[in-house]
């Protein structure tokens, strides 16, 4: 009985030291729980999430949304900006350069990625397109030039071109004779110099032809009304009128529907708006010089993504002109 308690405590002893040997060893040098064996093992390393994308944020600087030309070319700007993922923020300066300055400003303080500005002004708007390059942030201009400052690039129509296209048009219509009045933009715009010095190209070689009256109207169709009621008081015998844009084209219209003298006095506009477009269908106005605003928009966002993504742009990028007549 002794000698079995002997083996019993023998076989508990062997059975003990075997369990507390794990099965195996651990190599040498090497921490129990880090190796092959049944230990815990480190989670692997992960790569850091990448970083959002910034989203680019466009400024849009535009002289007046009360005129259907510059809605056009908003809307346009705002599809090509909504299409591209990007951000537009738009600022109306209702024709006020000194309003205009401001919201540049504000648009620089806002650091946005670029600057689109249709200028109320192209003297004026100088001093904010320098501010943009103190801030370095890209300027394009559109429709209307800066005078000054440094500007990647301009989008615009052809204005020297379209006021020409006009000019010959109306000498054609009248047949090179007759009295002929002028209604001009907003002094300082580029556009209004410009369309003023193709239409003067197109008509003052012409013999016959008199320009009698040029007065500035300010793109405005309530303007347009007034001066040219003044016109006809001034220059009873004139035979047709070239405005710089339909809207004075169409308050023209309406004067000189008023004094009843729509038979004799051919009227040409520009911009191709949709009120300015109808009037010719009806055969109310004799034409008027198309643009394409929303292109001109689309244009201006396109043009400023590539530049911001380092592809190389011109610096002047033209759109196409037509006339539109009955």
């Amino acid at each position: 009985m002794k000698r079995f308690a002997h083996m019993l405590v023998a076989l508990l002893t062997i059975g003990a030291l075997t369990a507390c040997s794990g099965g195996g060893s651990t190599p040498s040098g090497q921490t129990p729980g880090t190796g092959t064996g049944t230990g815990t093992q480190p989670a692997p390393a992960t790569e850091p999430a990448p970083a959002p994308e910034k989203t680019l944020t466009l400024g849009l600087a535009i002289s007046t949304l009360n005129n259907p030309f510059f809605v056009d070319l908003r809307d346009g700007a705002q599809a090509a900006a909504d299409a591209a993922g990007v951000k537009l923020v738009v600022m109306d300066a209702q024709d006020d350069p000194s309003k205009q300055i401001s919201q540049v400003e504000d648009l620089i303080t806002q650091k946005v990625d670029a600057l689109l500005i249709n200028p109320t002004d192209s003297d004026a708007i100088v001093t904010a397109v320098e501010a943009a390059n103190e801030a370095n942030i890209p300027v394009f201009t559109v429709d209307r030039g800066a005078n000054g400052g440094k500007v990647v690039a301009h989008i615009a129509s052809d204005n020297v071109l379209g006021g020409r296209m006009a000019g010959e048009l109306i000498v054609e219509l009248i047949g090179g004779q007759g009295q002929v009045a002028e209604l001009e933009g907003i002094p300082g715009a580029s556009a209004a110099r410009d369309r003023g010095q193709g239409f003067h190209e197109a008509v003052d070689g012409v013999q016959g032809i008199d320009v009698v009256a040029s007065q500035p109207a300010d793109f405005d169709r309530a303007k347009g009304l007034t001066v040219m009621e003044n016109i006809l008081q001034a220059h009873p015998d004139i035979v047709a009128v070239f405005a710089h844009n339909d809207e004075m084209a169409l308050g023209a219209l309406e004067a000189i529907e008023a004094a009843g003298k729509a038979d004799q006095i051919k009227v040409v506009g520009f911009d191709a708006t949709d009120d300015a477009v109808k009037a010719v269908q009806e055969g109310r106005m004799a034409a008027t010089v198309a643009q394409k605003p929303k292109e001109m928009g689309r244009l201006g966002v396109e043009t400023a993504l590539k530049h911001l993504n380092g592809e190389k742009v011109d610096e002047y990028i033209p759109v196409p002109l037509e006339l539109v007549t009955k």
